[in-house]
């Protein structure tokens, strides 16, 4: 099995069983990982270094109009997109084995959490690991301290205020807010 085969299995949401061929391919590309976010976020880089290393964790060209304050933290990488124009603040972590697509000129807060993999609530099972990946639109302002779980997307233009726990979509144009997040009013109004 090699990263192509899991690659294709994630995006397809398939179950990953524990212990399986696929999971040992997602176990090295995860060492792999560690490796690339821990020179990352040891001592200063010049920017340039910065997208240097993303591109390596990502296996994909990072723009050079995207700004990441580390430190950063991904359990995969190499199912983790990131647009132009993109700012990640510092203390992110993104479990991106399911797929975390950033569009282009969105802003993310300190400390947001994404995640893209369950298990399944059976005790026989647990060990499998069920994707389903996050997208946040063109566009997007993510505030602080945000989680956002498995399968939502996040529509262009949207604002998630800080400390939000996105469990649903987020409609384009809308200011969500809350444990669960609700929507609460479109970004066009001021509240």
């Amino acid at each position: 099995m090699e990263l192509e085969d899991l690659l294709e299995a994630l995006d397809a949401g398939e179950r990953i069983e524990g212990n399986s061929p696929l999971h040992e391919v997602m176990h090295r590309t995860s060492q792999e990982a560690l490796r690339v976010t821990g020179e990352l976020n040891t001592g200063y880089h010049e920017p340039a270094r910065i997208r240097e290393l993303l591109s390596e964790l990502t296996g994909t060209e990072v723009d050079a109009s995207v700004t990441l304050f580390p430190p950063l933290h991904s359990d995969f990488g190499k199912n983790l997109r990131i647009g132009k124009n993109v700012f990640v603040n510092s203390g992110c972590r993104f479990q991106d084995q399911g797929g975390v697509s950033i569009g282009d000129d969105a802003l993310i807060g300190h400390n947001l959490v994404v995640a893209t993999l369950n298990h399944p609530v059976d005790p026989s099972r647990r060990a499998d690991l069920v994707p389903a990946p996050v997208t946040i639109g063109r566009n997007v302002w993510i505030g602080a301290n945000v989680t956002i779980l498995p399968g939502v997307t996040i529509g262009e233009d949207a604002v998630v205020a800080a400390t939000s726990l996105v469990t649903r979509d987020v409609p384009a144009g809308m200011l969500v807010m809350g444990s669960p997040a609700r929507v609460v009013r479109p970004v066009t109004e001021e509240g």
